[in-house]
């Protein structure tokens, strides 16, 4: 048998497991200004990673070098929910979510990596 011949298939196999996680902002674009300078932001996360320990995961909301932790949302999968602050002379703000996670790695105990969302904004305006 030439491996020779096999080698093509088994790479595009190898990057064929590794599809790229999609993110799902579901937070409004704009939100009115409130009283306490925080707005709610919510994010959906699906990954094909068969190796990703979602028992393990961990989301923060990354705005201005702030990392601020989110919360899973009770009885719905794969979501989580935080709040962004915004600063009352500041009328918008951009922030990425970052999702931290275990993955199972052959023949040693489960490996860290992480995955950062693009980037979003948030427009604030007025009532």
């Amino acid at each position: 048998m030439n491996w020779k011949k096999f080698l093509p298939l088994v790479s595009a196999l190898m990057l064929a497991g590794c599809v790229s996680p999609t993110f799902t902002r579901l937070t409004p674009v704009e939100q009115p200004r409130n009283a306490n300078n925080l707005y709610p932001v919510e994010v959906e996360f699906n990954s094909q990673q068969q190796s990703l320990r979602w028992d393990s995961i961990t989301v923060s909301v990354v705005v201005n070098d702030q990392v601020i932790p989110m919360q899973p949302v009770p009885m719905v999968k794969n979501r989580w929910d935080g709040y962004v602050p915004v600063p009352p002379t500041t009328n918008s703000v951009t922030y990425r979510f970052k999702f931290d996670y275990l993955y199972n790695h052959i023949g040693t105990k489960p490996k860290e990596d992480s995955v950062i969302s693009p980037p979003y904004k948030l427009k604030i305006v007025e009532q």
